[in-house]
């Protein structure tokens, strides 16, 4: 959890999640995160009945969500789990990045040695399927091309449960 506060510290960009505070509970030892409030994520938008997005949503969406990527990217920050459950959208359409929870920092200029079990299964690139473990923005990129073609098909175009 340190390593998401120090990741969530250094970024502040209209399409990532603010992280509004912490709060410690003495009783039960436990630290909490606290942050802005968001009313859906994508992927429970995306499943719902009768719910099918229009190109110009898709592309706004998609907008969105690389501007912020960008952002995390210019910060030396990898996300490593892009998925639709981890694209949070309030009321006015607004897309927010969430979930630093497998996120770590990178220097592009400096080849440094990552795990490879990152990223949802979904949407997890054919370099990590192959278990590399020197990457960069490549993964969440190809997690970002698999979410457009999601919001498109209108369901996950590679489901599965194993490599």
């Amino acid at each position: 959890m340190a390593r998401e506060i120090l990741v969530l510290r250094k970024l502040d960009h209209p399409n990532v999640l603010k992280l509004e505070g912490l709060v410690t509970s003495r009783m039960s030892c436990s630290l909490y995160l606290v942050f802005e409030y968001m009313v859906h994520d994508l992927a429970g938008l995306s499943a719902s009945q009768g719910v099918k997005f229009t190109e110009p949503q898709v592309k706004c969406f998609m907008k969105q969500l690389l501007s912020g990527l960008e952002h995390c990217h210019s910060r030396g920050v990898l996300h490593r789990d892009i998925k639709g459950s981890n694209l949070l959208i309030d009321n006015e359409g607004i897309l927010k990045i969430a979930d630093f929870g497998l996120a770590t920092f990178y220097n592009p200029n400096k080849k440094q040695c990552m795990t490879s079990r990152v990223v949802t299964l979904w949407y997890r690139p054919p370099e990590l399927l192959l278990g590399a473990t020197f990457y960069g923005v490549g993964i969440d990129l190809w997690s970002a091309g698999c979410i457009l073609a999601e919001l498109l098909a209108g369901k996950p175009i590679m489901p599965g449960r194993t490599e």
